[in-house]
């Protein structure tokens, strides 16, 4: 492409920064930078609603989606008093395990209290708000309907900018000429798609070894309006794997009082594709309980699946040749199978990372190196604890961690130390040196009690107390009555995008 067919755009002196993508990872990158770059623009492919509404580049959006204890504490220093825009757009707060029925590797574990929770929402309503928080900050520019097909090198293996390209319909390829968008940093959040190997390969770079590895997992979710008169003790549910079982399965509520149901399989059989699959397949499961919930309740749109869980990292931090002011975030760097949880969190801490590291350099210029290892160095605990292979490995030190997980998941269907563990170690969270002690001697401990088969719930299971018929009520907005007429949910969904004002929509 010649020079004199390109657009050129300055940026207008230093203190400029390009984020690519509007992803959890670019939507925290992009603040982590206002703490010291003059000016962020986020480039976002697609068209932006403004609110709760879809996203084409979220091809996961469908499914169940939390904001773990990590992920809440980190989004809060980057956004502070963002837990409470949350919950007041619809997001449930659910305490870990006081407000959920949890089904741990040997059986169901008590409900006691622990410092750890989660935020249970639609994955549109959670990037609806945080875009908000962007969208009020004097120094973030959003540029929609926009694709980064190139960087931009500059002098000593530097990128200063990026080539960029509009949506337009009347054009011939749908696409307006190059322009050239300056940046003094420039960081790639586009996610499992990211071109930034042919980017760099196109500047001389080298292309970056990468880990595979196939989960084999596949997921089915969809949304459900509790049946009419529920009444429960717990406002979730999860099943977590066993040995010899890799299936799991949830349900958590989310805005609008639906429950947003999910079920993995995690030995390669394809997931249910309808509803009558889902709850044939909730029937297997290694307690009937999801089963219980949903069989009565009213599906509020189809079942959708995910079959691409593939955890692929690409070792950009092993590169000995890479250009200054250029940085690969999110799932673009480390894409990890969902069932672990790891991936908005791993999102928000990598944005922490950013702003620590930015903050004590001073300068965006000369700092990349040390922010690709940083990154590599915090994204390892995750990738090995999603990348464990079926064959266990051999040696005493692997058998006698085996045996203490073992005995650590029995442990803490009785003991309340052994169950907070267990919990902050799913969660990929480091436990105070006194609990670790505490649920260690649990574990090493005689145990000669049987592990409960009955979930801890006064209203379900086979102990649950009688109760009188519950006199239905108005249901909350998007719930459906059970009628046959079509529910009409109002408010963010991962299945309806909410309704946008006239001068929201997207024109033609």
């Amino acid at each position: 492409m010649s020079l004199d067919a390109r657009v050129v755009e300055s940026s207008g002196g230093h203190g400029h920064a390009v984020v690519i993508g509007s992803s959890l990872a670019g939507l925290t990158a992009a603040r982590a930078l206002t703490g010291l770059m003059d000016r962020v623009t986020v480039i976002e492919r697609d068209w932006l609603p403004r609110g709760p509404g879809r996203r084409r580049g979220v091809p996961q959006a469908r499914h169940t989606h939390s904001l773990m204890t990590a992920a809440q504490q980190g989004l809060e220093q980057l956004f502070p008093g963002i837990r409470q825009d949350l919950v007041r757009a619809g997001a449930v707060h659910i305490r870990i395990p006081e407000d959920m029925l949890l089904l741990g590797p040997a059986g169901w574990l008590p409900r006691v209290p622990t410092d750890l929770s989660m935020l249970s929402a639609g994955r549109d309503l959670l990037d609806a708000v945080i875009r908000e928080r962007l969208y009020v900050d004097p120094k973030v520019t959003f540029l929609q309907d926009h694709e980064v097909v190139a960087l931009e090198p500059g002098p000593h293996d530097t990128v200063t900018g990026v080539w960029a390209r509009g949506r337009n319909r009347k054009e011939c390829d749908g696409w307006n000429p190059e322009r050239l968008i300056g940046a003094d940093f420039v960081v790639d959040a586009s996610g499992r798609g990211s071109q930034a190997p042919e980017w760099l390969a196109e500047l001389g770079y080298a292309a970056p070894a990468e880990s595979v590895a196939d989960s084999g997992t596949s997921y089915a979710t969809t949304l459900y309006a509790p049946p009419v008169g529920h009444v429960a003790d717990f406002k979730s549910l999860f099943l977590m794997p066993s040995p010899g079982d890799p299936r799991q399965a949830v349900l958590n509520p989310v805005e609008g009082g639906r429950w947003s149901v999910t079920i993995a399989t995690g030995n390669g059989t394809p997931p249910p594709s309808d509803h009558a699959e889902l709850l044939r397949a909730a029937a297997s499961l290694r307690h009937p309980m999801l089963r219980d919930l949903i069989e009565t309740a009213t599906p509020l749109g189809p079942v959708y699946t995910c079959g691409r869980t593939e955890n692929r990292l690409r070792h950009y931090e092993k590169l000995r040749r890479w250009p200054d002011q250029f940085l690969v975030v999110g799932d673009a760097l480390a894409a990890l199978d969902p069932a672990h949880g790891h991936g908005m969190t791993l999102a928000v801490e990598c944005a922490l990372v950013l702003d620590h590291l930015l903050t004590a350099h001073g300068t965006a210029v000369g700092v990349s190196h040390r922010l690709r290892r940083a990154l590599a160095h915090r994204i390892a605990p995750a990738w090995q604890s999603s990348t464990r292979t079926p064959a266990p490995p051999a040696g005493l030190r692997a058998r006698l961690g085996r045996r203490y997980a073992s005995r650590l998941a029995a442990a803490a269907t009785a003991d309340p130390h052994a169950a907070a563990l267990l919990l902050h170690l799913h969660q990929g969270l480091a436990a105070p040196a006194a609990l670790r002690s505490r649920a260690l001697r649990a574990a090493l401990g005689t145990r000669h009690d049987p592990a409960p088969m009955t979930p801890p719930s006064v209203t379900h299971g086979p102990e649950a107390r009688r109760r009188r018929p519950v006199a239905p009520t108005a249901p909350a907005i998007g719930v459906s009555t059970g009628s046959s007429a079509r529910p009409r949910p109002t408010g963010s969904s991962a299945h309806w995008p909410a309704a946008q004002p006239a001068g929201d929509r997207r024109r033609s």
